[in-house]
C-alpha cells in the first residue's frame, strides 16, 4: 500500500510532459485573445468587429503561438524551478504573437484604427496568463508534494496494545521523522471512545472492524512492541495485514539495539519473531564478572553462532577478543562490523584452521586466551554425509586440537558448541559432534582423576537448529519465496526445534559462567515446529497465498536426515541444572586413553580416505549411531550380523 516511495517529479513527468504543456500554452493564448476581443467589443467598441475579423484574428493568434512556442521551447522550462530569466521566453511568445496578429489583421485592412490597442492588450493578457498559470502550478506542486512527502515518508502507524511498553514506544517515536503515530490498536469488545497519551485507542474484534479502522485512518503499518503480542496475532492482525499489503513492524529486542543509543528503529516482522518464546533471563552481572578483563578466543568466529558470541562478548568488558576462523570474507565483514560498532574494542582477527596444529599453537602462544569458545565445525548434514572424512577432520580432529591447546596453555575454560544431532545420531555430522563431545569430556574427567595434568575446565553445550543461521532453512525459504517459488520441504511431517541465535548464545554464556566443568549441557528448545507450517507462515508473511501464489514441493528426506528431532531436555535423560532452561545430559563416560586412540585412528583413516573402515570405527565407538537413508546403512547390517555371531 505504501511501501513504495512516491515522487512528485514522477507525477509531473507522467502527466505534465512537454506535449501537454505546449497544448496548454496554446489554449491559454487562445483564451487570452478571446477575452481581449470580447472585452474590447463589450466595453469600448460595440459593433466594431465582424465574423471575418474574428476568424483572421484567432487563426493568426493560434498559428503564431504554435510557431513561437515550438521555436522558443517554453514547454521545456521546468515549472518547479521557474526563475526570472525564464520569464523572457514567455514575454517573447506573447509579444511575437501580438505583433503577428496586428500585422495579419492590418494586411487584411480590418479596423486598423483599433488594432494596435487590441495587440497591446493581447500581449499583456497572454503574458499574464502564462505567468499566472505557472505560479498556480508551482503552488499546487508544493501543496501536493508536501502531502505526498507526509504520506510516503512519514508512515502512518498504529501501535498494537496498550501495555506500558506500547506507551513507551509511542513516547520514543513521537518525534520520529519517519513515522506519524495515529493511535493504539486493541482487540477488545469495548465500544467507548478512549485515548491514551493524547492518542485514540481503536477497538476491534474481527477483520471487518479492523479493515474499517485501517481504511478510515489511511494506516500504513501496525507496530508491535512485544513479540508475544505479535505471536498472539499471527492468525489475526498479522494475517490480515499480509493479505492487504499493510506493513507489520516490531520493536527490536535488546540484542538488535544500537549500543549506547536509546534509539527505536522498528523493522518488519520476520518468522523468527513468531517462533520465539519468552525472553530468557540470565545472570548478566555474574556473566560480566566472569569475562571482564579476560582474553577470550572464539573459533569459528565468523560463523552464525561464533559471530553472535563475539557480539555478546563485546558488552562484557573483555580485555581482548581473538577471532579465529578460516573463512576470509565472513571474517572481513565481521571485522568491519566490530570496527564500526565498537571502535574501542581490542580484538584481533586470525585466519586459521583448527586442523592445522601449528597455526592454532601460534594463536595460543601469541595471545594466551583465558577462555575459549569452540564453535568451528562443519554442520550441514547432507554435505557431510557425502564428505565424511572432512567431517571427521574438522569436527573430531579439529576439536581435539583445540582442547589439547587449551590444556597446554592453561586456559581456564573451554566451551564447546555441540548439537542436538549428537543425540542418537543418524548421520555422519551428528556422530562426529558426539565423538568431539566424548573426547572433550573424557579429557576433563582425566584431569579430575589425576590421569592428566592441567587446570582447564571443559564445558559442552548442546542445542538444536538456530533461526536464520547461514545455510539454514529460513534463509533458504526466503530466497525461494523471493524467486516466486516453489518452496521445497523434504517431508510434510518433518519437524525441528528452533531457537534464536541470541538466546542460544545467552544460554551458552550462562553455562560457561555457572559450570564447574566436564558437563554436557542441553537447552530447552521449546515445542517442535513443523517445517511445512513454517514454510506456509513465511509465504503468508510475504503477502502470498501458499499453494496458490507460491507452490510447496516435497522432495523426500535426504540421507542421514531424521523425520523427528530428539527432545534434548527429556527428564529421563537429563538432570536439573542452575537454570530452568538448561539441564545436564546423562551420557556414558569414556576412558580418555581409549577415546584418544580412537581419534588417532580416525585421523589416519580420514586422511587416507578409507571411508568404510572409518565409518565402521565411528559406529563401534558410538553404538547408538544408526544411519538413516544413507549408503552407510549396510555397515549397520554388517555390525549387527557380527554382534549376532558373537552372541552365539
Amino acid at each position: 500500500m505504501s511501501n513504495r516511495k512516491f515522487s512528485i517529479s514522477t507525477l509531473q513527468d507522467k502527466y505534465l510532459n512537454g506535449r501537454i504543456i505546449a497544448l496548454l500554452d496554446m489554449l491559454l493564448s487562445v483564451i487570452a485573445s478571446i477575452v481581449v476581443i470580447i472585452g474590447v467589443k463589450d466595453m469600448l467598441f460595440a459593433g466594431f468587429y465582424s465574423v471575418r475579423l474574428l476568424a483572421v484574428y484567432m487563426t493568426s493568434a493560434v498559428v503564431a503561438t504554435a510557431v513561437l512556442v515550438y521555436v522558443l521551447k517554453t514547454y521545456r522550462i521546468i515549472i518547479r524551478h521557474l526563475g526570472v530569466k525564464d520569464l523572457i521566453p514567455f514575454g517573447l511568445v506573447s509579444l511575437g504573437k501580438a505583433l503577428i496578429v496586428v500585422v495579419t489583421v492590418a494586411s487584411f485592412g480590418l479596423y486598423t484604427r483599433w488594432i494596435l490597442l487590441l495587440g497591446s492588450l493581447d500581449f499583456l493578457f497572454t503574458f499574464f496568463l502564462f505567468i499566472a498559470v505557472r505560479l498556480l502550478m508551482i503552488v499546487t506542486y508544493e501543496i501536493i508534494n508536501h502531502k505526498l512527502q507526509e504520506k510516503y515518508e512519514h508512515q502512518r502507524i498504529l501501535v498494537y496494545g496498550t501495555s506500558d511498553k506500547s506507551v513507551a514506544t509511542i513516547v520514543r517515536l513521537q518525534n520520529s521523522s519517519h513515522y506519524k503515530l495515529i493511535g493504539f490498536l486493541e482487540r477488545s469488545s469495548n465500544k467507548d471512545e478512549m485515548s491514551l497519551d493524547r492518542l485514540p485507542v481503536y477497538h476491534f474484534q474481527n477483520d471487518k472492524q479492523l479493515s474499517r479502522i485501517i481504511l478510515e485512518n489511511s494506516i500504513d503499518a501496525v507496530l508491535f512492541s512485544k513479540d508475544t503480542e505479535a505471536q498472539s496475532e499471527e492468525d489475526g492482525v498479522i494475517a490480515f495485514c499480509s493479505k492487504h499489503s499493510v506493513k507489520t513492524l516490531i520493536v527490536p529486542g535488546v540484542d538488535e539495539m544500537v549500543e549506547g543509543q536509546n534509539i527505536i528503529r522498528p523493522r518488519e516482522i520476520k518468522v523468527e519473531d513468531l517462533l520465539g518464546r519468552q525472553e530468557i533471563v540470565i545472570s548478566l552481572d555474574e556473566i560480566k564478572a566472569n569475562f571482564a578483563g579476560k582474553v577470550v578466543m572464539v573459533t569459528g568466529a565468523a560463523g552464525s553462532i561464533g559471530s553472535e558470541l563475539v557480539r555478546q562478548l563485546t558488552t562484557f568488558g573483555v580485555k581482548q577478543l581473538v577471532l579465529f576462523d578460516n573463512a576470509e570474507t565472513p571474517m572481513h565483514y565481521l571485522r568491519l562490523e566490530l570496527e564500526d560498532k565498537y571502535p574501542d574494542l581490542n580484538f584481533v582477527p586470525v585466519i586459521g584452521d583448527v586442523r592445522q596444529k601449528p597455526r592454532l599453537d601460534y594463536a595460543f602462544r601469541t595471545w594466551h586466551p583465558q577462555v575459549v569458545f569452540h564453535a568451528a565445525a562443519y554442520k550441514h548434514v547432507p554435505l557431510m554425509e557425502e564428505n565424511p572424512c572432512e567431517a571427521v577432520l574438522v569436527n573430531v580432529y579439529g576439536s581435539r586440537n583445540v582442547a589439547d591447546k587449551c590444556l597446554e596453555y592453561d586456559v581456564e575454560k573451554m566451551v564447546m558448541i555441540s548439537t542436538d544431532k549428537a543425540v542418537n545420531p543418524t548421520n555422519i555430522m551428528g556422530c562426529t559432534k558426539r565423538l568431539a563431545e566424548i573426547y572433550v569430556q573424557s579429557l576433563g574427567l582425566a584431569i579430575e582423576k589425576g590421569e592428566r595434568t592441567g587446570k582447564t575446565q571443559f564445558v559442552t553445550t548442546r542445542f538444536g537448529n538456530v533461526l536464520g543461521s547461514n545455510g539454514s532453512v529460513i534463509p533458504r525459504f526466503r530466497e525461494q519465496i523471493a524467486k516466486g517459488g516453489p518452496v521445497t520441504v523434504t517431508h510434510p511431517d518433518i519437524n525441528r526445534f528452533f531457537m534464536t541465535i541470541p538466546e542460544a548464545c545467552r544460554l551458552v554464556m550462562e553455562a560457561a559462567t555457572m559450570s564447574t566443568g566436564n558437563q554436557i549441557f542441553v537447552f530447552d528448545m521449546g515445542a517442535p515446529v513443523k517445517i511445512d507450517q513454517l514454510a506456509r507462515r513465511m509465504i503468508t508473511l510475504a503477502g502470498f497465498v501458499p499453494d496458490k501464489d507460491i507452490k510447496i514441493e516435497y522432495t523426500g528426506l535426504r540421507p542421514g536426515e531424521k523425520l523427528y528431532e530428539e527432545v534434548l531436555s527429556d527428564k529421563e535423560n537429563t538432570l536439573p541444572a542452575f537454570h530452568q532452561r538448561i539441564r545436564i545430559a546423562k551420557v556414558r563416560e569414556y576412558a580418555y586413553d581409549d577415546i584418544s586412540s580412537v581419534v588417532d585412528r580416525l585421523e589416519d583413516l580420514s586422511r587416507a580416505v578409507e571411508i568404510p573402515d572409518m565409518v565402521r570405527l565411528m559406529k563401534r565407538t558410538v553404538p547408538e549411531f544408526k544411519s538413516a537413508g544413507s549408503r552407510f546403512e549396510s555397515i549397520d547390517k554388517e555390525l549387527e550380523a557380527e554382534a549376532a555371531v558373537s552372541a552365539k
